[in-house]
């Protein structure tokens, strides 16, 4: 069995945020040939085309990063209906410059969590329309939007209510296998 790198950005700066829980939730109950590690979005300056013949430090270690591992995870809140601003800077740096694209044929899936009703569905949809032109090989099913009540995810990443552990165990165990579809037919 093949152990898998899975590379993780979360959306959100916030270091207590729900996205943040959600992601170490992801990882508690992930295949355990599934290998993760956070990808930083923090240090990046805003994406400037200027700065194409000339890189900085950060936007080269998120390339280096996303080069290092073999699929990514997007864990990502909802703001104002869409993705926050620091996650899209983010993909900006990482699909520039023109031929240089950090995102081509990366097996990917997208979640995130909210309070709200329809977790982060709107924010979702913008980011597969993204990825997608960036040209990542996304997870299209299991579609997961996450409503976090009071309680659900403890600061460890506990699932407490049961439903919920089950759906993200399953939803964990697809991204899995989907990241051996995809890397059988396009190694990385």
């Amino acid at each position: 069995m093949s152990t898998y790198k899975v590379g993780y950005l979360i959306g959100s700066l916030s270091a207590d945020s729900l996205n943040r829980k959600l992601a170490n939730a992801l990882i508690r109950v992930a295949p355990s040939d599934l290998e993760f590690v956070e990808i930083e979005i923090k240090d990046l300056p805003l994406y400037n085309s200027d700065l194409d013949d000339d890189y900085p430090p950060a936007g080269v270690a998120l390339k280096e990063a996303i080069a290092a591992v073999q699929a990514l995870l997007f864990v990502t809140p909802e703001y104002n209906r869409s993705i926050p601003g620091a996650l899209k800077n983010a993909i900006d740096w990482a699909s520039r410059p023109w031929g240089k694209n950090s995102f081509n044929h990366v097996p990917a899936a997208v979640i995130g969590a909210s309070p709200g009703a329809i977790g982060t569905a709107l924010a979702q949809q913008s980011l597969r329309g993204v990825l997608s032109y960036c040209n990542a090989r996304q997870m299209t099913s299991p579609e997961a939007y996450i409503q976090v009540t009071p309680g659900l995810i403890t600061d460890d990443g506990e699932i407490t209510k049961p439903d919920t552990e089950k759906f993200l165990t399953e939803f964990m165990q697809e991204f899995r296998d989907h990241t051996c579809r995809v890397l059988t037919v396009l190694p990385r």
